[in-house]
């Protein structure tokens, strides 16, 4: 599905192969990443949404200068941001084609400092998100930190030692290593979902990079029983079935699918091997 579109006026010169999608939107998540680091390296605002999340600076400017971005790309496709539809900037995606965009996913990790925030840009087709890119621009002594899968074409993370690809594992012998999130844990509903279960470690983390870590084989599960909006997943869901997981609903054990009516996921969990 990746490659059905050739450069043409009418697209605007869209990107014609899956690798160079990719190449694409992660050189954009980059410079959304250089926005959001500039940020932070100051003082700054936090402000609440409607739904009494936070916001800061670093969102608006990372979101604006994806959406020019994203536009110049691919100018046929609709994208559904994350500060556009709290706007109530929400397109019509019954195309079935569409980008899902997080600008800056764990702003309350961003707002502690601790550095486990994101950059989320996801291309969704027909409810599947067939590729992705994950930045972790505060990760790696601030080099950044980039994850990118594509459907049918594998996935890969790009750090301080080079570009490698990535792969899920097979569950190790001493048991599971468990991803829960660090912001918004319910240690009880977890600790019921694992009963029964060989648990080697649980480890905290924020942000989408919990998808990527289990991406990278570096974990087996993350449960996730809280409220999440499909931006906040959508990128980190694409690596990890590229890296050969999945991400299914904890109700029905089905795929978890994307462009549901308002964007928010039931509970899901996402799995290597």
């Amino acid at each position: 599905m990746l490659n059905k579109h050739s450069a043409s006026p009418e697209h605007g010169g869209t990107i014609v192969k899956s690798e160079e999608l990719l190449t694409a939107v992660a050189a954009i998540a980059r410079r959304a990443g250089e926005r959001i680091m500039a940020v932070y390296a100051g003082d700054f605002e936090v402000s609440g949404k409607r739904d009494g999340s936070p916001v800061t600076l670093a969102d608006q400017q990372a979101e604006e200068l994806i959406v020019e971005a994203l536009s110049r790309l691919d100018p046929a496709t609709p994208i559904v941001a994350e500060e556009l539809v709290a706007g109530g900037r929400i397109p019509d995606v019954s195309g079935g084609r569409f980008w899902l965009v997080d600008p800056l996913d764990g702003t309350k990790e961003f707002v502690s400092r601790n550095g486990e925030f994101t950059v989320n840009i996801a291309l969704i087709e027909h409810g599947e998100p067939v590729a992705g890119v994950v930045l972790a621009p505060a990760l790696d002594d601030g080099a950044g930190r980039l994850y990118a899968g594509a459907s049918g074409h594998g996935a890969w993370v790009e750090d301080g030692h080079g570009r490698r690809p990535i792969h899920c594992r097979s569950v190790p012998a001493a048991g599971l290593t468990v991803l829960a999130s660090r912001s918004h844990g319910d240690p009880a509903a977890l600790e019921r979902l694992l009963a029964g279960r060989r648990v080697a470690q649980l480890i905290n983390a924020g942000s989408s990079l919990k998808l990527c870590l289990v991406a990278e084989g570096q974990a087996d599960l993350y449960p996730r029983q809280g409220r999440t909006m499909e931006w906040d997943i959508a990128a980190g869901h694409a690596v990890l079935s590229a890296a050969g997981g999945s991400v299914r609903r904890l109700d029905d054990d089905q795929p978890l699918r994307y462009g549901k009516p308002g964007f928010e996921n039931p509970h899901f969990v996402a799995a290597g091997l």
